[in-house]
């Protein structure tokens, strides 16, 4: 029995969203920023109707950009920042932002600010930092030090450091914490920049009827801040060599599964702590969002295993996890949880249970539903109130790029499903996503601008050349947001 819908929630009245991931936004450097455009965008939304957006995991990346395997769990990625509203704070002097963009520019300008920010602040404004440096100590001030170390040893992972770093012995994280302080203050001062900005965003988004839907990856990267410094939570051994990593066994998809490197949580001490570390871990993004994507909610009820020095997914068995005491907990804590959960994939009736148990809604991908029989589960005469249906997500090909691509036998299902639908391709699965009886559906931005496979956003498997895409608004055909409007109004959203 799942809990009741609260009449505030999210998911008390039908919703249609878009996902975008911000940087993807349009704008002159290397990716979308959280200034003018990201606003601009709000505004396309709210003239759509449109009361969603989804995006993927805000953290920092690594250098292959992918926002599911970030240096933290916490922080925002300083790419993100936007340095015109810097300008604009008065933070920022002008000349400098029409210079050729790169990270060492960019890092140049983000210590121009806080230089700027020092000489010219009001009290106000050094209050509210203050204030933000010790909301969030519990994890700033550890991703700080490790940004710095990491920056230290030329972008090596925390388990290559020395030894007395690696193994965070007390007298040389001292050192560290001397020698680099004038760094860490910098990397503290982009966290404050991050949040203010995006707080500032969200709260013109909400003022606009628009909610901001986060993502929320299950495991954490192997270099990040949380495992170097809580270490005590995840399976390595007292080196920091993973014991166990993530993954999904093999399956129709792949012959040997798939083996992500992640390591494993270490479930007995993460709830003898109270499940401490996953509140504090929510309790951030709840910060940051309305509603949040739970990625690989399977693995909350069972994961599954891969020894480490395994090469492939073959030999891994699946564990058992607390899910139901650690979604109780969440929710005892924060007293909500509007979560969805990505179940995706084989999923048992434990897997349902524990998603019904505390109402969350699953996901229906609408590329998933053709070419079988009427038992495929992603066909919309299957939808659940208490779903989200999308036409695809980041993963897939656009809806265009998949279309084009079908085999003759899945183009003929889905042509007869469809009613052997009049208008082009996207637009017949979008009106498909807008009417399922799903409670949210989500229209990835390529396919409401009807692009094709060259757009996607990520092509799993696939190492180079992912998590690059960005929109133009002269790709936005005239009249998209009054077309949308009467399509959410047609289905009741």
């Amino acid at each position: 029995m799942s809990l009741p819908i609260n009449p505030n929630s999210p998911f008390a009245r039908r919703r249609a969203g878009i996902l975008l991931h911000p940087t993807s936004l349009p704008g002159a450097g290397d990716c979308g920023e959280l200034g003018a455009e990201a606003f601009r965008f709000v505004d396309f939304l709210a003239s759509a109707g449109i009361s969603v957006w989804q995006m993927l995991p805000l953290g920092p990346t690594h250098a292959d950009r992918s926002p599911y395997q970030c240096t933290s769990v916490h922080a925002g990625n300083p790419q993100l920042i936007s340095l015109q509203r810097l300008m604009e704070w008065g933070w920022l002097g002008a000349g400098g932002l029409d210079m050729p963009c790169g990270n060492d520019w960019r890092c140049n300008q983000l210590c121009a600010a806080y230089a700027g920010f020092q000489g010219v602040a009001t009290a106000a404004e050094r209050a509210e930092y203050a204030d933000f440096r010790t909301t969030h100590a519990a994890w700033l001030n550890d991703f700080a030090l490790y940004e710095a170390l990491r920056a230290e040893h030329q972008g090596r992972g925390w388990f290559d450091w020395h030894q007395p770093l690696r193994d965070r012995k007390a007298a040389a994280l001292d050192d560290a914490r001397h020698r680099c302080a004038v760094m860490i203050e910098q990397l503290c001062f982009n966290q404050f920049v991050f949040f203010r900005q995006w707080h500032d965003l969200r709260d013109y988004a909400n003022e606009r009827g628009v909610l901001l839907f986060g993502d929320v990856p299950i495991f954490v990267a192997y270099d990040s801040a949380e495992v170097w410094a809580q270490r005590e939570y995840f399976r390595v051994d007292a080196a920091g060599r993973l014991e166990v990593v993530a993954g999904v066994p093999p399956d129709y998809f792949s012959a040997t599964g798939q083996r992500w490197g992640n390591p494993h949580y270490h479930w007995e001490r993460i709830e003898a702590d109270g499940f401490r570390w996953w509140i504090e871990r929510m309790r951030t993004q709840r910060e940051l969002f309305d509603l949040i994507r739970i990625d690989h909610f399977r693995g909350f009820e069972a994961h599954w295993e891969i020894p480490s020095s395994a090469e492939t997914a073959i030999d891994g068995c699946w564990v058992k996890a607390p899910g139901e005491r650690l979604f109780q907990a969440l929710l005892d804590s924060l007293h909500a949880l509007p979560l969805v959960a990505e179940d995706l994939g084989i999923i048992t009736p434990e897997v349902d249970a524990l998603r019904l148990r505390f109402g969350l809604p699953g996901m229906k991908i609408l590329q998933f539903a053709f070419g079988g029989d009427a038992s495929n589960p992603y066909l919309p005469h299957h939808h659940e109130c208490l779903s989200v249906a999308y036409t695809g997500t980041h993963d897939n090909d656009t809806t265009l790029g998949w279309y084009q691509s079908l085999d003759d036998a899945t183009r003929t299902h889905l042509h007869e499903y469809l009613y052997l639908p009049t208008e082009p391709m996207p637009w017949p699965l979008i009106r498909a996503a807008l009417a399922s009886v799903a409670v949210l559906a989500i229209i990835p931005l390529q396919d409401a601008l009807a692009l094709g496979s060259e757009h996607r956003m990520n092509t799993p498997g696939v190492a180079e050349g992912n998590w690059r895409w960005r929109f133009t608004w002269e790709q936005m055909p005239v009249g998209l947001d009054e077309r949308l409007r009467q399509l959410l109004q047609l289905y009741g959203r």
